[in-house]
């Protein structure tokens, strides 16, 4: 039944263990019985079986199921009340499941995957397709163990780049011809243009012209792809010296209940306050109760992330709230430090100087390009002023300018809010989200057990659906050690 192997991938994943040791427990672990409501000597499923039903979770996005449900029975024995609800947010990194390659290997490995559609395709032995088109060289399991290359010499590193890019132009040359003779958006025309295209962002994601041909450029291309067999991995980072490769899995977490409201896997390149307002709505959905309040980092302060979230409360610190940038490796008074009066046209510097000078600018770019009012200090003002050396830095010998936000008044209203006791205390149950950022952890999502984020968003869900169980049995168990009522861990779960 569906339900018994929706239990048993919750069970599997409370143990973190794999799909053979999920199917010996459910055969011979008496614990794992008892949960699953069957007898003592029946075997209830086959590990394909198991490996079916996950896929099928996948493709119709059951595992949300789970979560919902999870949700729901707590919400029956009264941990989500009332109508309003409130939200932590916060992500966590998740290392992908492929392997990381570099700009030579994943140039080899895109071309072995196309290539393998087009053997397919002729119903050709793959190593005999590759001989007969003068690629016999990607059979080996090394490209770079199969081509002689002085590593040392830049010529010799280039010959054998352009090599490589001029096997994949013919080998995307022969995909156009193969998908010239077939039925438009067919099975076959789908796998090999989806493998054409990745070749085709493997081969110049990383190149630019060289002198005898193409050599790798220096740094790193936004939104690089680092592993040819799971394409959706990114390079990210969480903070300035610590990076990864792979996913993130945001969450969205009932301060008050601790249980997870939704959860989100994004690119691993992508900000943080991009998947806010989706964390948010997915939170009312799933609970059926309004978010009031968003409570979060600095990466859910910005005014884009405030504009999204609409008129709910937002507690999170602004970016740029400090007294100091810097500026060309030299630091300098912020914005920050400036007092705005935005309703009396006012700006007062550090020094106390006042100007109510100011001339229209514009800020951002392409669509997002607005009118903004920008202040001007003169620069008789300037210029004796002592804290000059760390607040002028024009060449053009003018006073300090201060450029308003498009959103200012609200900016300044979120940063005074900052100072309140009342931002203070409130922000400091933000620590609830990091604790069930821990807990997920935990049951195993620094690591990703899929390719690509649609399998890991289902394991995200299956750890957050146990997460909130255990936390449930949790409480019923205290409540009835104190004399209360309630279900027992043991009935809960199963």
């Amino acid at each position: 039944p569906p339900s018994l192997l929706a239990m048993a991938l919750l069970l599997q994943t409370h143990d973190r263990v794999s799909d053979e040791e999920a199917k010996a427990r459910a055969d011979f672990d008496l614990r794992w019985k008892v949960a699953l409501g069957i007898e003592i000597d029946t075997r209830p499923f086959a590990k394909s079986t198991l490996q079916c039903f996950r896929a099928q979770l996948v493709i119709h996005d059951g595992a949300r199921q789970l979560f919902r449900r999870s949700l729901e029975y707590a919400k029956g024995l009264g941990h989500l009340r009332g109508r309003r609800m409130r939200a932590a947010l916060d992500t966590t990194h998740i290392l992908g499941r492929g392997a990381q390659e570099d700009t030579y290997n994943l140039m080899a490995e895109g071309i072995r995957i196309l290539s393998r559609e087009l053997a397919k395709l002729q119903a050709m032995e793959w190593e005999s397709w590759l001989g007969a088109h003068d690629l016999a060289r990607y059979a080996e399991p090394s490209i770079k163990g199969a081509s002689e290359v002085d590593w040392d010499v830049p010529a010799s590193r280039e010959e054998f780049l352009s090599g490589l890019i001029g096997d994949g132009q013919r080998v995307l040359e022969l995909a156009r011809e193969a998908r010239s003779q077939l039925e438009a958006d067919s099975e076959a025309d789908r796998r090999i243009a989806e493998a054409g295209d990745l070749l085709s962002k493997l081969l110049w994601q990383d190149v630019e012209p060289g002198e005898r041909g193409y050599s790798i450029k220096q740094g790193t291309a936004k939104d690089r792809i680092p592993s040819a067999h799971d394409p959706e991995q990114r390079h990210g980072h969480k903070s300035n010296d610590k990076h990864f490769t792979g996913h993130k899995a945001g969450i969205a977490v009932d301060p008050d209940s601790q249980l997870i409201t939704a959860v989100a896997v994004t690119a691993g390149n992508a900000s943080d306050g991009a998947g806010a307002a989706q964390l948010v709505e997915e939170s009312e959905a799933n609970t059926g109760l309004e978010v009031e309040q968003v409570i979060g980092d600095t990466a859910y302060g910005g005014m884009p992330v405030r504009q999204r979230l609409g008129e709910r409360e937002v507690i999170a610190p602004s970016p740029m709230s400090g007294g100091y940038r810097t500026v060309g490796g030299e630091r300098q008074l912020a914005k920050a430090a400036f007092e705005i009066d935005v309703k009396n046209d006012l700006v007062r510097c550090p020094a106390g100087q006042e100007t109510r000078q100011w001339q229209w600018t514009t800020s951002g770019a392409g669509e997002n390009r607005v009118r903004v009012k920008q202040f001007v200090f003169p620069h008789k003002v300037c210029q004796g002023c002592e804290l000059r050396a760390e607040c002028v830095r024009d060449k053009w010998r003018r006073g300090r300018r201060i450029v308003l936000h498009p959103q200012e008044a609200q900016l300044q209203a979120a940063r005074a809010l900052a100072q309140t006791e009342y931002f203070k205390e409130t922000y400091r149950q933000r620590v609830v989200v990091e604790h069930r950022l821990a807990r997920l952890v935990r049951l195993g999502m620094r690591q990703a057990r899929y390719f690509g984020r649609a399998k890991t968003l289902v394991q995200l869900l299956l750890a957050a659906t146990v997460a909130n169980l255990t936390l449930v049995a949790g409480k019923v168990a205290h409540t009835k050690r104190r004399g209360g009522e309630g279900d027992s861990p043991s009935a809960l779960l199963a």
